[in-house]
């Protein structure tokens, strides 16, 4: 007849006070176990004896297992850990099914020492630990194991709320930096894990939000270079989703839900936004103690969150949204926005770059220059001292070569600098020449933007439509160049055409040759534009007057049969030139902005 004991006060004789419960004066839960001790039972199955050992295995199953009784268990499996060997695997395997989420104090605390012991003692059982830890990101029946703090993420501050102090402790054991071993096996467990873009919003908030606060918190208080690198799963997958964006046209609008909710329309935007708002969340949290800013982690956060940039991001064309996490980022502190212009800058004039970067940096550049409102007029100048120098050595090297026209293939970088220096202007010119409106005239008509206009290789030509309008209107009214004669000789030449997709000889125009967009166009997510509005820069209508009634309308002579176009995103790949460089000048040589 199989043993019966009985569980006594020593089975909470040892464990720790926590949270002010006192577990050695705590009358302990009258449990009936059979069998012999963990020890025992594994001697017996050493001499081929198995049956109290799958009598343990069903009691570890039984789904009304009592806390005095897991706790009894774990104590016993930590005593033997050194022989729960690959051979014990189903065992283990049961131990890891264990319901010890949602349970007292005093079976998290155990369960955790079980695991950590576990762990150090048979790394092969560290994969299936990973697992069961990671399973645990998404809601389920039970307690998540970073618990998400309900109705954090409707605060008008977007703050993630407090992590679980027992979480902590569960992320602490796996994802220490000194455990190496973990990474290798970590990054495939969360790709398996990662939830389905057709799953429910909540899902999608709840392992983001897990997977931040518990991989990302604890790897980024080491600042090892690969802490944000856990994210590049998260970054892949909302890429696809801005991405979608452009490629249906119910969700192309993005339409949002009647004015006093939160909700986006379509399925796929409401996602996004959810995902937008768990990692802007994320990111004020992290560069935040007690409110104030802190120089060091947001410094250890920026430099991480570029590198997902150059990987994930700057590749991506036309994404809609996640850009913007750099774009939040940077607001934080103006010595981060111009380390990312510097950071921009060095790619568009860095011939080891692929030209579809280098094109891809030019339109960061131009675009976060014309929408951060963050930014002072300084720093916009600083830029243009840069860019439009930059252009003027590559007019100089071209101009007795005999590449010196027109053709997107060879000179991509420099068209879509031009471009980026003409975007800027639109949006930033007023705020150039207010103040002392002499001295503003003077340092644009320095800039000698005739000579790049009307240079052989004709960038008036390539521009998207209405950057060139924009830029012909406002440079006429302030006499700094006249455009529409050059605008009206490129319409008489026939530009590249597109077959229709239809079938027969109908073509249209190809308005946009650069295949350009601007990353940092409106932010159109409801819940996560909270964040962003405040720092976003939007188009101001010039003042009605003679010289600008055309430039109101977009209704320009010169532009007769060319389609218009706004500045926004587009869907194809860009073509691949080269270019030429020039030495950088630092934005960090400057002191250190608050």
């Amino acid at each position: 007849m199989a043993k019966v004991t009985c569980s006594d006060e020593t089975v909470l004789s040892n464990m720790p006070i926590i949270e002010g419960r006192d577990f050695m004066n705590t009358p302990p839960l009258k449990t009936v176990r059979f069998g012999g001790n963990v020890v025992a039972t594994l001697a017996k199955f050493k001499q081929g004896d198995t049956s109290d050992y799958e009598l343990l295995k069903h009691q570890l199953a039984d789904p009304d297992i009592k806390d005095a009784q897991i706790i009894n268990w774990l104590q016993e499996f930590r005593n033997c850990v050194t022989q729960l060997s690959k051979d014990h695997e189903q065992l283990i395997y049961v131990a890891l099914r264990l319901p010890w989420l949602g349970r007292s104090p005093a079976v998290v605390e155990e369960y955790l020492s079980f695991l950590s012991n576990l762990v150090s003692a048979q790394t092969v059982y560290l994969r299936a630990c990973l697992k069961m830890v990671v399973s645990n990101f998404k809601p389920s029946d039970h307690k998540t194991i970073l618990q998400h703090v309900a109705g954090s993420f409707s605060d008008p501050g977007l703050t993630l709320g407090i992590v679980d102090p027992q979480c902590k402790l569960v992320t602490n054991i796996f994802f220490h930096p000194s455990h190496f071993s973990t990474s290798c096996f970590l990054m495939p467990i969360l790709i398996d894990n990662f939830p389905f873009v057709q799953k429910s919003s909540r899902t999608l908030e709840c392992y983001v939000h897990n997977l931040l606060s518990g991989c990302c918190t604890v790897w980024l208080s080491f600042t090892l270079p690969r802490s944000f690198s856990i994210l590049r799963l998260m970054w892949c997958d909302v890429s696809l989703l801005s991405l979608s964006l452009t490629q249906d046209e119910d969700v192309c609008s993005v339409k949002s839900s009647p004015a006093g909710t939160n909700v986006m329309v379509h399925p796929v935007a409401e996602r996004l936004d959810t995902l937008m708002v768990v990692l802007l969340a994320f990111i004020k949290d992290m560069c935040h103690v007690n409110g104030c800013l802190d120089v060091e982690r947001t410094k250890d956060l920026y430099k991480d969150l570029v590198c997902v940039f150059d990987k994930l991001i700057l590749p991506t064309h036309a994404s809609c949204h996640v850009q913007y996490a750099l774009f939040y980022l940077c607001s934080f502190r103006l010595a981060l926005a111009e380390a990312f212009l510097e950071h921009l800058w060095r790619l568009l004039q860095s011939q080891s770059h692929p030209a579809v970067l280098r094109q891809s940096a030019a339109g960061y550049m131009g675009s976060f220059l014309a929408r951060a409102n963050f930014l002072p007029v300084a720093t916009v100048r600083a830029c243009l001292d840069l860019l439009v120098p930059w252009l003027h050595l590559y007019i100089d090297s071209q101009d007795s070569g005999s590449r010196a026209y027109c053709d997107i293939t060879l000179h991509g970088p420099f068209y879509n600098a031009c471009q980026a220096v003409f975007y800027t202007l639109i949006f930033r010119h007023r705020s150039i020449l207010e103040g002392n409106m002499k001295k503003g005239l003077a340092y644009l008509q320095s800039l000698n933007l005739e000579r790049i206009v009307m240079c052989q290789l004709n960038p008036l030509k390539v521009c998207l439509p209405a950057v060139t309008n924009m830029f012909a209107a406002i440079t006429r009214k302030y006499q700094l160049v006249f455009c529409y004669t050059i605008i009206e000789r490129n319409n008489r030449h026939v530009l590249p055409v597109v077959r229709s997709s239809v079938g027969g000889d109908c073509v249209s125009t190809n308005t946009n040759p650069l295949d350009s967009f601007f990353p940092f166009d409106p932010y159109v997510l409801k819940r996560s534009s909270k964040l962003i509005e405040p720092l976003y820069q939007v188009w101001e209508e010039p003042c009605s007057d003679a010289d600008e009634d055309d430039f109101l309308r977009g209704e320009t002579p010169e532009t007769k049969g060319v389609m218009g176009m706004t500045p926004g995103s587009y869907e194809s790949h860009l073509h691949s030139p080269s270019s030429v460089g020039s030495p950088p000048i630092s934005f960090l040589q400057r002191p250190y902005h608050h």
